[in-house]
C-alpha cells in the first residue's frame, strides 16, 4: 500500500504553463485524510515552493533545494549547507568555460555570478530576489543550492565534463534543458525523501515517486514504485518501474487519483 507520494515539479507535477493544476490541492487533502502523505521534491527553494502550494502548504511535506532543505509536518527536519571552500573550487572551474554561468542560492536570495545578458534574462523568469554579483558571497552566507546555466544547451556533455573535473566534491545532474545542478555529495532529493520516510516510519516499498530529469534519478531508483514521465530523460525511463504520461496531460494527478480510489 502506498503511504507516501513524492513528485518533482517542472516537467512533472506542473502543467505546460508551469502552474500547479487546481485539482492537485484537492487530491493532496483527500489523500492525507486516507493516510497518504504527499511530498514535493524539487531544486526550488522552500520559500518558492510554498508560493505554489499556499492552499495546502501545512498539509504536505517539502524536499527543497535538491535535498538541502527538508520539511515534514511543517517543521524543518534537516538542512545541509555547502562548504565555502567547495563553492570556491566550483566557481574557479566554471570561470574556465565561456558557456557556463554559476548561480548560488541561500534561504531567500539568488546570487548570479555573471554579466551575461542571456543568462540574466533566463534566470529572471524564475528567480525572484536575484542579485548580480562578481565575487562569491561571504563565508557566513549559508548556500543551500548551486546550479550552472548552460547557454549552449548541451547539458549532458557539460555535466560530464564537470563531473570529471569536480567529481570528488559534487554530483552534477542535468535539470531541464539549460541547467545543471551541482549537488553536494550525499545530499539529493532521494536523501531528503529518506528523511521524510524516517520521520513517518514509511518503508521504501510504500513510496511512489515521479520525475523527469536526471536530478530525479536516485529517487526514482530508490522507491518501491519509481515513475518516469513520458517527457522524461531516456536514462531515467531506463531505471523507472514504469513510464507514465506527459505533464501537460496531468499524468501525476491521474496517478494520485488512482491511489486515492484504491484507499476506499
Amino acid at each position: 500500500m502506498i503511504k507516501l507520494i513524492a513528485s518533482d515539479m517542472d516537467g512533472t507535477l506542473l502543467d505546460e504553463h508551469s502552474k500547479v493544476p487546481p485539482e492537485t490541492f484537492e487530491l493532496i487533502e483527500a489523500l492525507r485524510e486516507k493516510g497518504v502523505h504527499f511530498a514535493v521534491s524539487s531544486g526550488r527553494r522552500y520559500d518558492r515552493l510554498c508560493t505554489f502550494f499556499e492552499p495546502v502548504r501545512d498539509h504536505m511535506d517539502f524536499v527543497a533545494s535538491n535535498g538541502a532543505q527538508v520539511y515534514a509536518d511543517g517543521k524543518l527536519i534537516d538542512r545541509e549547507v555547502y562548504s565555502h571552500l567547495a563553492i570556491r573550487e566550483l566557481a574557479r572551474v566554471i570561470e574556465m568555460f565561456d558557456n557556463l554561468h554559476l548561480a548560488l542560492f541561500d534561504r531567500t536570495k539568488s546570487f548570479l555570478l555573471d554579466d551575461e545578458s542571456k543568462f540574466v534574462r533566463e534566470v529572471d523568469k524564475d528567480l525572484p530576489n536575484a542579485e548580480r554579483i562578481w565575487d562569491l558571497p561571504d563565508p557566513e552566507v549559508n548556500i543551500l543550492k548551486a546550479s550552472i546555466f548552460c547557454d549552449d544547451g548541451n547539458v549532458m556533455d557539460n555535466a560530464y565534463v564537470l563531473q570529471r573535473e569536480l567529481g570528488d566534491k559534487f554530483v552534477f545532474a542535468p535539470s531541464g534543458n539549460a541547467w545543471i545542478d551541482a549537488l553536494q555529495l550525499g545530499v539529493t532529493k532521494a536523501s531528503g525523501i529518506a528523511q521524510i520516510m524516517g520521520h513517518y516510519g514509511i518503508k521504501t516499498e510504500e513510496v511512489m515517486a515521479f520525475g523527469d530529469s536526471m536530478n530525479d534519478y536516485e529517487i526514482v531508483r530508490m522507491v518501491g514504485c519509481g515513475c518516469a514521465m513520458a517527457n522524461g530523460r531516456p536514462a531515467l525511463k531506463a531505471v523507472a518501474d514504469r513510464v507514465g504520461g506527459y505533464n501537460y496531460e496531468h499524468a501525476v494527478q491521474a496517478e494520485m487519483r488512482r491511489i486515492l480510489n484504491e484507499q476506499k
